[in-house]
């Protein structure tokens, strides 16, 4: 009773308070007994043209939303026809709760679906930022996607295991651990995804040590692009050369994953 949705109130923070969304328009995904709140903006040279030809399915870090970064970040792919999609996890924002790990991946596969809907067959890449990461690989292991994009992605229960029990002999850590949802294990979703990927490690992470995103990069089983964010800690943003390195390696990126036989 004790250890009960113990990890969910250890690991997720969602907040519900409104926020200025900008330019992004506020769109809906059914799921269970309601509706996830997505997010939507498109790029300057998606609005020119009139159409995306790619589509980003974002997921973000804990504690964040998809209301305050899903324009901004349509803005960093201006010379791009890119449409963000960004989902807020049962719980956060608008979309309905309660805020549980077990419901962070079918809500993922269920806004998936729902873009693809609306894509028709344009591709859609899942980037993933922290524990965004674990549903972009759950959502890449079960659906056909072009190819994703994780920034900090963090191995859950070898994280639990590995950098908290030592100091309470496991007998916390190894139930919490436990109690991670099989479709959020990082480690077995990258063994089973074989669509080309874009890694960006921040050299500095305070929150997922590095050794932890080399667990996840060296399980994964497609083809890889690995960008060092040199100097850059958990929640730096990426910008500069970084970013002229991600632009870089989506073109790869896609012309990977178009090049791979169709599932």
């Amino acid at each position: 009773m004790f250890l009960g949705h113990l990890p969910d109130h250890l690991i997720l923070f969602p907040t519900r308070a409104p926020i200025d969304p900008g330019s992004a328009v506020r769109r809906t995904a059914p799921f269970q007994d309601g509706e996830l709140g997505v997010w939507s903006a498109k790029s300057r040279r998606a609005q020119q043209q009139g159409r995306a030809d790619v589509f980003i399915l974002r997921f973000y870090g804990n504690a964040d939303r998809a209301d305050r970064w899903a324009a901004v970040e349509a803005e960093m792919w201006s010379d791009r026809a890119v449409e963000i999609w960004g989902m807020n996890y049962p719980g956060f924002g608008g979309s309905a709760g309660p805020a549980r790990l077990s419901r962070i991946g079918p809500a993922a596969l269920a806004t998936f679906d729902e873009l693809r809907r609306h894509a028709d067959d344009r591709p859609i890449v899942p980037f993933g930022a922290s524990i965004g990461a674990t549903a972009a690989l759950h959502v890449a292991a079960q659906r056909p996607v072009a190819g994703l994009i994780l920034h900090n992605p963090p191995p859950l229960r070898e994280m639990i295991l590995r950098q908290f029990g030592w100091w309470n002999l496991w007998l916390l850590a190894g139930p919490v651990a436990l109690q991670i949802p099989r479709d959020l294990d990082s480690i077995e979703n990258a063994k089973a995804i074989h669509a080309p990927a874009i890694f960006l490690l921040a050299e500095k992470d305070e929150v997922v040590a590095p050794r932890y995103h080399r667990l996840v990069v060296d399980a994964y089983a497609g083809e890889q692009r690995v960008i060092s964010l040199r100097g850059a800690y958990h929640n730096d943003p990426i910008q500069g050369a970084a970013l002229a390195d991600l632009n870089d390696a989506l073109s790869w990126l896609l012309a990977t994953g178009n090049s791979r036989p169709a599932p």
